[in-house]
């Protein structure tokens, strides 16, 4: 299937960034084509922070999308709209139970864990509270992992061969990001069976590889 253009469709990202990971494997799984914007969030002192795209998302934070006339930031409000201008390859199921468990379980990684290991955070810690190095990767790794004994008991339940049944849903597009995190902290992921395995599942996948930080442009 051909990637669709349609219109001008351009990604503000960051290759590291688990927001922007999570919508360029929303755009990979639904054939659409885009353009991406990279912008270095270290570099420059940040440039999320530097006028052009302060003006664009005044909250300075990457992902932003543009599609068309619309213009939108916060993944997984941008992953709910490519849903419904794009149904093919749904993310979110359309029986009531199971869309309502899959935005739920999203959110528990989306909202609950990624923010607190979240580079504005972490800078603030180290800049501001003073927290050393080896202070900062353990509050990363508590809680990421403090989250991850929640996910895995949830998802031991609901899991097939991917994180709810075996489709791909909203909740596989947020896990693969955040535990691409916690390797780089350093949590062991092994420890938590269900999650390694539907990872490893997905991480085979073509729009999953395209995605990852490592095959980005800005990849250093």
């Amino acid at each position: 299937m051909r990637p669709i253009m349609s219109h001008k469709r351009v990604l503000y990202g960051y290759w590291r960034s688990s927001a922007t990971y999570r919508v360029r494997i929303a755009l990979n799984l639904k054939h659409l084509a885009y353009e991406q914007h990279l912008i270095h969030l270290l570099n420059n002192g940040g440039e999320q922070h530097l006028p052009l795209f302060s003006s664009i998302n005044p909250n300075e934070l990457v992902p932003v999308l543009i599609d068309g006339e619309v213009t939108l930031n916060q993944s997984l409000a941008i992953m709910d709209y490519l849903d419904e201008v794009y149904p093919q390859f749904p993310l979110i199921p359309k029986d009531l139970k199971s869309r309502y468990l899959v935005k739920a379980l999203a959110q528990d990684i989306a909202v609950d864990i990624h923010p607190l290991n979240n580079l504005r955070v972490l800078q603030y810690l180290a800049d501001d509270v003073g927290i050393e190095t080896e202070q900062k990767q353990r509050w990363i790794q508590h809680w990421i992992t403090q989250g991850f004994h929640a996910l895995e008991k949830n998802l031991a339940s609901t899991a097939g061969a991917y994180s709810v049944g075996n489709s791909i849903t909203l909740v596989d597009l947020c896990l693969v990001p955040q535990v691409y995190n916690a390797e780089r902290f350093n949590v062991d992921v092994s420890t938590f069976p269900t999650i390694d395995r539907v990872v490893q599942a997905l991480r085979s996948h073509p729009a999953f590889i395209d995605a990852a930080p490592e095959n980005q442009p800005d990849a250093n």
